[in-house]
């Protein structure tokens, strides 16, 4: 879905869109595929990348405020599309910063020795959460999943910090107010979009800016690894102006810094492993180097980690 294709149902231009997110167009799902349906794609491609059977994996996280259904998880779903049968499966609710606290979640598992490979999963169908009559909201969003294979490492390579925050005394300036328990549909709802993402650009702007850069800050300062030895830097894909503000503040200069918003917009917590993956397939990332992944959503809640590849 193109910004052309957004002037015929909002008040808003392509060049009004380009300039203030970086965004040209985004991918949409149809109306019959589901998130699982996405998931199950990435992660049968991350398996057979990783030349792993089904048998091996022991864990399935997955990231998403967007699961068909409320009950059970969507990794219990996937886990059954996929024969996964000796995995235990979970959702993890942290909206874009899902994939990396799922990323977390399995480093700390595999260190203990409690599980040997897991399948982490970031997944969003947007669409369906999305107010398309709200002009500041609706061109940010898109559709889409990625996926990866965790397994213990020997080599000194993998994951060497991390760092996770939440300030629950913000959740109001990115939220849905109607659909759970506090505030379930009702027989009269007019569908006014109170049942869609709500978002206060301007302040969101302002915290997440702030706090990718100190989450980025800490997991280097943890490991001893300075900014100039990031091989690259791996944000979360929401706002070109965030990114670029974000990389000034670490003193990152462009050509360290993937990008890939313009061609899928704001894909919430698949954003980082849709983007980690592409780098990767594109020979960006090299044995031994160091990346740094950082995102930040709803909650609010964000974090960062450092990985040698």
């Amino acid at each position: 879905m193109t910004n052309i294709d957004f002037e015929k149902i909002v008040d808003t231009s392509n060049e009004w869109i380009t300039s203030r997110t970086g965004i040209k167009e985004r991918h949409i799902a149809n109306a019959d595929m589901t998130t699982a349906d996405m998931a199950v794609q990435a992660a049968m491609r991350a398996m057979e990348m990783a030349r792993c059977e089904k048998e091996e994996i022991d864990l399935v996280i997955c990231g998403t405020v967007t699961p068909d259904y409320r009950l059970p998880s969507n990794a219990c779903l996937i886990q059954e599309r996929l024969g996964l049968t000796n995995a235990v499966a979970f959702d993890v609710v942290a909206a874009c910063t899902g994939f990396i606290k799922g990323l977390v979640i399995a480093n700390s598992h595999i260190e203990t020795g409690l599980h040997k490979k897991a399948l982490i999963i970031g997944v969003e169908k947007l669409s369906a959460v999305t107010n398309y009559k709200d002009r500041t909201t609706c061109v940010l969003f898109g559709d889409g999943a990625g996926a990866v294979v965790v397994e213990p490492s020997t080599n000194g390579c993998g994951m060497i910090s991390s760092f996770m925050k939440s300030d629950g005394r913000l959740w109001q300036l990115l939220w849905m107010k109607v659909g759970g328990v506090k505030n379930p549909y009702t027989t009269d709802f007019d569908y006014n979009g109170s049942d869609k993402i709500y978002m206060n650009g301007a302040d969101v702007f302002k915290v997440a800016v702030k706090e990718m850069a100190n989450a980025v800050e800490v997991v280097l300062e943890k490991a001893g690894v300075a900014s100039s030895d990031i091989a690259l830097f791996v944000p979360h894909q929401a706002n070109l102006r965030i990114i670029d503000a974000l990389a000034k503040r670490l003193k990152i200069e462009p050509e360290r810094v993937f990008k890939n918003i313009e061609r899928y917009g704001n894909t919430s917590a698949a954003s980082v492993p849709i983007a980690l993956d592409e780098a990767n397939r594109e020979g960006k990332i090299k044995p031994g180097d160091y990346v740094v992944v950082v995102a930040f959503g709803g909650g609010l809640i964000w974090g960062a980690a450092l990985i040698k590849w």
